[in-house]
């Protein structure tokens, strides 16, 4: 990349974050009377529908503290990070300190299910909260909820439930997002002990899903990474895939490059890229099989918003840490279809659905699935990244 060709894209980041998406969502999501957010928008940010997703307050609580930790201490992102926290301790922990998954407006339990990424999801927010605050409740709340997600991951049955000895399964998820929350953890805690659980889920990921035979990143094995020849054992997730290639990457820039994990992390991002990428229309798949066999769910060929996100950052960071150009020519592939197709230049933010081809499916902005928090973590960690590369381009030009 060029020094103008950061500089374009830094602006399209930088300023796409701060004037459009995260602005839409504070003229839109907040919740004055019960507190907390409503996520459910239309296309002009009208409410759809009332509930409130608690993955989607704990994401976006984390992205508003963050944005107060690392870009700029404004009162306004403070104050809702706050509100998202406040509503999340208030409403949305159950008896048992497992966490809802959706609550309706006054934060009555709607529904909860037997996995535990609302914990993950608040735990980082009660994290970047101590961070921003000081306060020692967010510190405990930020532990409590990771340690109820090591609780129910690490015991047999509770989360995935035993039906039968003939086919046990675990999927990557648990692994892959237990990193990036101890991560967050132990960067706004300042709490090294944290490294252990990531060094046993990288090792895990890299034993059990990485799989050589097929080139390809399991989305769900055995118990020991067995592979399992039917639809649930062959179904690639690229996205998902991709997205913890880059906590991969992540870790390896946080230990002085460590060599070791960047090969892991692009090799991830090489053999995704090659089985996620539409080589007919643009943009990551959805659903793929890991041996071209047609795959379960009808949704499969469609373009979501998140994998084309997780797709920027990686190959950003992946160009950033090893400079090789190749990645720097997928990260403009992808750039360029996403925000061809995504955007809503007429009332901000993004579509969330595509068709295959690029036309949009459905007008939502939001939902219990998407919030805030997959597109604006991909304009900071975009626009960061690239102000690394371009401090490295200059010292070099320099020298």
């Amino acid at each position: 990349m060029t020094t103008q060709e950061i500089d374009n894209y830094i602006s399209i980041y930088k300023n796409g974050l701060l004037q459009n998406i995260i602005p839409f969502w504070l003229r839109h999501s907040i919740d004055k009377e019960h507190g907390g957010f409503m996520f459910a928008l239309n296309r002009d940010g009208t409410i759809v529908d009332t509930d409130k997703g608690v993955w989607q307050h704990g994401r976006f609580t984390w992205m508003l503290a963050t944005l107060y930790n690392e870009v700029e201490k404004k009162q306004v992102w403070l104050e809702q990070a706050i509100n998202g926290g406040q509503f999340l301790e208030d409403h949305c922990i159950d008896v048992d300190r497992r966490m809802f998954f959706v609550v309706d407006r006054g934060g009555k339990p709607i529904r909860k299910r037997r996995y535990v990424f609302s914990e993950t999801f608040a735990s980082i927010a009660f994290s970047a909260l101590y961070k921003a605050t000081g306060e020692k409740k967010y510190e405990m709340l930020a532990r409590e909820m990771f340690d109820v997600f090591l609780k129910y991951v690490t015991t047999t049955g509770m989360i995935a439930p035993k039906f039968t000895d003939n086919r046990q399964m675990k999927g990557m998820g648990h692994p892959m997002i237990g990193i990036v929350t101890a991560q967050e953890l132990r960067k706004n805690l300042d709490d090294s002990s944290y490294t252990d659980y990531i060094d046993k889920w990288i090792a895990e990921i890299q034993s059990d899903f990485m799989n050589e035979e097929y080139k390809a990143v399991m989305e769900t094995v055995g118990p020991k990474g067995e592979f399992i020849d039917h639809f649930d054992g062959r179904t690639l997730n690229p996205g998902h895939a991709i997205e913890g290639a880059w906590f991969i990457l992540q870790e390896a820039r946080l230990r002085n490059n460590n060599p070791e994990l960047i090969k892991m992390g692009t090799t991830m991002l090489d053999w995704m890229w090659e089985i996620g990428w539409d080589k007919e229309y643009g943009g990551i798949m959805y659903y793929r099989d890991v041996k071209g066999l047609p795959v379960q769910e009808y949704w499969h060929d469609m373009k979501f918003w998140w994998p084309q996100n997780e797709a920027v950052i990686a190959t950003l960071t992946a160009y950033e840490m090893t400079g090789n150009e190749k990645y720097a020519n997928w990260h403009k592939m992808i750039h360029d279809w996403t925000f061809k197709h995504f955007p809503d230049n007429e009332h901000g933010e993004w579509f969330g659905y595509l068709h295959r081809d690029g036309r949009i499916s459905i007008t939502l902005k939001g939902n219990i699935w998407k919030g805030p928090f997959h597109i604006p973590r991909m304009y900071l960690m975009a626009w960061k990244t690239l102000e690394k590369l371009k401090s490295v381009l200059m010292e070099t030009d320099s020298c």
